[in-house]
């Protein structure tokens, strides 16, 4: 148990409840420790916290247009880096093509977010559909494929040396936000059992040598067989991939009090976490913000995939593109969404999203810079209409 220094006190004019009834013609910053679980101060500002009219040095925010990395790619291990550090690492995967091999991470758990396509996937644990929306946990060790039924590209999440978990969901219970039961495992079916004596996709008739690439230390080492290794006919235990899609999620609501990003946590790992925006329904308390509070998470980085729909607080932001914001920097709503803080033009969000807040610093990967949107600094300036 942390004893943090704790005295809750309120000076000058301040609101009772964080995020609702701030003081007329105020804009509230939080500032807190332990991302969103820790204790917290909120300042109530007399202008947006970011409404500078420049931003120089490390702690410039970015966005990158991943959906122009167009090179497609024949396997995992070529997926585009685009952050990392020691406990996670962010690549871009663009299969156009099934795969003709294997791969094996050794490294760890490996999280696999679809954002366009569809494939089969074939694993040790048996034959899994996939299509857009779709995460899919590969537990550290599983050797698995994709054979492509539409070219693929979505994002591979590397839990490095750890493992992942589901989020511990408290007061509201194990079966919030999403029941495990509805979490799909592969099945030892008609088709996992026919590829076992089918060569790889593209080899010459009657070839059935597999190989196997491995991964560990960020260096790869093959195997080959003279037949493919997915022969298992069966298997038991409480170790399996998984797959969830981001429909099934039932996010957490609060009419009254706009709920922090930690209440849509998605997975746990051991150094970050992984959260899902997915529709819902505003705020319909009269006081109650209606777009996210602006804030400095001092204490992680903030990653954000956007996958679908209207990103409701931000602007000039597509699906495909990812933003990065470095632990320190002040972020929030963008003006055109502020202008909406406390009265929105229709009832309910319709954006899904992934966001990734990492505990250690993440550098950028070598393929983020070419596709980086280099004006996205600016796109707080100004004041809301």
């Amino acid at each position: 148990m942390k004893r943090y220094i704790q005295y809750p006190r309120s000076a000058g004019r301040a609101s009772r409840q964080a995020h609702a009834d701030l003081p007329p013609g105020t804009y509230e910053r939080e500032m807190g420790k332990e991302g969103f679980f820790g204790p917290a101060a909120f300042f109530h500002h007399r202008h947006p916290p970011t409404g500078w009219s420049s931003f120089e040095g490390p702690l410039r925010p970015h966005a990158f247009d991943l959906a122009a990395l167009g090179a497609p790619m024949f396997s995992p291990w070529e997926a585009a880096p685009v952050l990392e550090n020691a406990h996670c690492r962010l690549r871009w995967l663009h299969l156009a093509t099934s795969m003709d091999h294997l791969v094996r991470n050794a490294d760890g758990d490996e999280l696999l977010f679809v954002h366009a396509g569809s494939a089969a996937l074939y694993c040790d644990f048996g034959h899994l559909a996939l299509e857009a929306g779709d995460y899919v946990v590969l537990p550290r060790g599983t050797m698995w494929r994709l054979e492509c039924a539409a070219p693929l590209t979505g994002l591979l999440i590397e839990a490095t040396n750890a493992s992942y978990l589901l989020p511990e969901k408290g007061l509201v219970g194990p079966h919030a936000i999403f029941d495990p039961a509805i979490l799909d495992v592969p099945a030892i079916d008609e088709a996992f059992l026919a590829q076992q004596d089918a060569g790889p996709p593209g080899a010459p008739q009657g070839s059935r040598e597999w190989s196997v690439r491995i991964k560990r230390r960020q260096q790869v080492s093959i195997a080959r067989f003279p037949w493919n290794p997915l022969d298992a006919v069966g298997w038991h235990g409480d170790l399996a991939a998984c797959r969830l899609n981001v429909r099934d999620i039932r996010p957490l609501m609060s009419h009254r009090y706009h709920l922090p990003p930690s209440a849509h946590t998605t997975f746990v790992a051991g150094r970050f976490i992984v959260c899902t925006f997915v529709p819902r329904p505003f705020e319909t308390d009269p006081g109650a913000l209606k777009v996210p509070f602006f804030h400095n998470n001092d204490d992680y980085d903030e990653v954000i995939f956007y996958h679908a729909g209207d990103f409701f607080s931000r602007d000039n932001i597509h699906p495909g593109m990812l933003t990065f914001h470095p632990a320190g920097f002040t972020h929030g709503p963008h003006p055109k969404a502020l202008s909406r803080m406390l009265v929105q033009t229709k009832p309910a969000t319709d954006e899904y999203a992934v966001m990734v807040d990492a505990r250690d610093a993440l550098e950028l990967g070598a393929a983020a810079p070419g596709v980086e949107w280099h004006g996205y600094v600016d796109s707080w300036k100004g004041t809301p209409p």
